[in-house]
């Protein structure tokens, strides 16, 4: 049997002089494309550095000026404290009923976030995992909630609490605020319910496990980051609500902390006491700020789940 050697790659090709060979030279792209990724960088980093100094420096400054007196704050606005006074934190906390502001806005968005969440997660559930008649109907009417503007239903809804007896009430601005969140709630959680897998309900209900028993204990605690994501944008957005409670919640004893601090500049603007509104405003920020440093990473594991899985 005759066997035919075949040449070793590039024995048998001859080079002509100025002929360029197949391979195309990458040297000089490289280059060019390092350099435009390092200006893209810089430009990035420098728009996210120019972001945080927007947001960062007057957080810095309202904190700074509630330790300050009402003197050191025309003479002096942007230098820091000579020395921490609390002078302004306890006019605010006492005089100006910050405390009581504080507790009812505590008592509202603590029933209204805990409802939002279980309502809101039992319906997302549903019209996630069930096939019936209507479903597309019922979820896409939650998402058209969330394009109808609240201004227009502030008047209806006041003649509706008022003949309810819900009218200047805790739990009446509760169910307001739960109604208010729901559509948002629904559209986020559906979509983060689709991504679980169906295959551990399967199992939980073939082990004799009912539906209920399924959604609280296996599919409720798998949703978790969805849970904790969605929760931090309703405690934000019912933490901060000034609208519905200046319309439905008149009785002074039981204003929150939005109505508060109007209430609070309007009257220490007259008097002068602007150490005392930098105090309240933030004794109402403390809050937010601290929920979402603690809860950031759920916030970003949450919201970068359903396109990781």
């Amino acid at each position: 049997m005759k066997t035919t050697d075949t040449p070793a790659s590039g024995a048998g090709v001859s080079k002509v002089p100025g002929q360029r060979t197949g391979t195309a030279p990458t040297g000089s792209s490289a280059p060019a494309k390092k350099s435009e990724g390092q200006v893209l960088n810089v430009f990035s980093h420098g728009m996210l550095i120019l972001w945080a100094i927007m947001v960062v420096l007057p957080l810095f400054w309202a904190v700074m000026s509630s330790f300050k007196t009402d003197a050191d704050i025309f003479n002096t606005p942007w230098s820091l404290p000579s020395s921490l006074s609390f002078d302004a934190w306890g006019r605010a906390w006492s005089q100006a009923h910050m405390s009581e502001y504080f507790l009812n806005t505590i008592l509202v968005v603590g029933g209204s976030l805990t409802g939002t969440l279980v309502l809101g997660s039992m319906a997302a559930y549903v019209l996630a995992r069930f096939e019936f008649p209507g479903n597309r109907f019922i979820y896409f009417l939650f998402v058209g909630g969330m394009s109808f503007p609240v201004m227009l239903a502030l008047v209806p809804l006041f003649f509706v609490m008022d003949n309810m007896g819900l009218l200047n009430t805790i739990h009446g601005l509760i169910l307001v605020y739960i109604a208010y969140s729901l559509p948002f709630t629904v559209f986020f959680l559906t979509s983060f319910f689709r991504t679980l897998p169906t295959s551990v309900a399967e199992a939980s209900i073939i082990d004799g496990a009912s539906h209920t028993r399924t959604f609280f204990q296996v599919m409720l605690p798998m949703a978790k980051p969805g849970l904790i994501s969605v929760g931090i944008f309703n405690f934000l957005g019912q933490w901060n609500q000034y609208m519905l409670p200046t319309v439905l919640n008149t009785d002074p004893e039981k204003r929150v902390l939005a109505q508060g601090l109007v209430e609070l500049a309007s009257s220490q603007g007259y008097k002068g006491d602007y150490s005392g509104l930098f105090a309240g405003l933030v004794i109402a920020m403390l809050p937010v700020l601290a929920a979402y440093i603690i809860f950031q990473r759920q916030v970003v594991s949450g919201l970068t789940a359903g396109a990781l899985k």
